[in-house]
């Protein structure tokens, strides 16, 4: 007996980023070749054609106010430096009435904010972008670092390709594991992926402290951090008292004098993995007393190892022995989608 058809509506405007729309269309259209029976719908603010961020259109193949939908998805593209117009807090919300589940992709939680659907959850965001969600919507809690996350029936996802990992979980809770494993081998992608946003984020520092005596402990650190920089070292760079400078740190940065010299070394660390350093040099150079003491920083901040986030962004080569390992790792692995 064939699967009900599960309607699946995705919300496009002007300036979408395709990929936000055609990863997760892609996933459910992959389904279809097994046990999937998905039908993907296109639905425009205006009704129209969307012009999308590469400067395809997208047309709108479908209409918010005739159309009731099982999944709901609102794509990205813009937010926030765009405004959240009322037409889209409008068509978001008549396409989320009566879905079974309504979701975001990347930026999209925007929208879904705007439209008090995210209002007392847990939602994600691009990485980017997170802070600026928190601050525009302070009764959503924000968790900058997930790739998705599930919060009752509603769903969002962090930056762009992370559509695609959102709807391999919206598939594997509607088909489970199999058919979801072999639309992401099919994919050539993580049914899970290793880690979170933040091994794809840049420096974790931000712009520099405001307050000068903070400002002066940063560069200090970052000049020479192999110096044993106690507490008590760090109040006399800054010419202030412990209390005071620990009271600083809090009222400025939200965090210790001790967490930011971390956070110093663990960028300077970062930017030595990514010029090709060693994992073991570059946590020296960067002040660590061991190799692992920095993997158990790297691996509490990022949810990897170094030596894995240094596979995957220092290079996009690959040797001719890493290509036969993967190859013969899928082919064993492999279950046939069904025709």
């Amino acid at each position: 007996m064939a699967p009900s058809l599960h309607r699946v509506g995705i919300l496009v405007f002007d300036g979408v980023k395709m990929l936000d729309v055609a990863g997760p269309a892609e996933v459910f259209a992959e389904a279809n070749r097994g046990e999937g029976n998905y039908e993907v719908t296109t639905v425009s603010v205006t009704g129209k054609p969307a012009m999308s961020s590469i400067g395809l259109p997208i047309s709108a193949t479908g209409s918010a106010h005739d159309a009731r939908f099982d999944t709901v998805l609102v794509a990205g593209g813009g937010f926030p430096k765009r405004a959240v117009t009322p037409e889209h807090v409008d068509v978001a919300t008549e396409m989320s009435r009566g879905a079974r589940r309504t979701g975001s992709v990347c930026t999209g939680a925007f929208v879904l904010a705007e439209a008090g659907l995210l209002a007392g959850k847990r939602a994600t965001t691009h990485w980017a972008m997170a802070a600026e969600l928190a601050r525009r919507y302070p009764d959503v809690s924000v968790q900058p670092d997930a790739i998705w996350i599930k919060d009752g029936s509603t769903y969002s996802s962090g930056g762009v390709a992370a559509g695609i990992d959102l709807a391999l979980a919206l598939l594997e809770e509607d088909h489970g594991p199999q058919l979801t494993r072999s639309v992401a081998r099919a994919l050539v992608v993580y049914m899970k992926r290793p880690g979170g946003q933040s091994q794809f984020s840049a420096s974790l520092q931000g712009p520099p402290p405001r307050t000068p005596a903070i400002r002066l402990v940063a560069e200090s650190v970052a000049a020479d951090p192999s110096v044993e920089w106690s507490l008590a070292a760090l109040a006399a760079v800054a010419r202030v008292s412990a209390r005071h400078l620990t009271r600083m740190f809090r009222e400025e940065l939200d965090t210790t004098p001790a967490r930011y010299v971390e956070r110093i070394r663990f960028d300077l660390a970062r930017s030595h993995l990514d010029s090709g350093m060693n994992a073991t040099q570059a946590a020296l150079r960067a002040g660590f007393p061991s190799y692992e003491s920095f993997r158990r920083v790297f691996v509490r901040r990022l949810g990897v190892s170094p030596a894995r986030y240094q596979q995957r962004f220092t290079t996009t080569a690959r040797n001719d022995a890493e290509l036969v390992s993967a190859e013969a790792s899928w082919l064993d692995e492999t279950v046939p989608l069904r025709s």
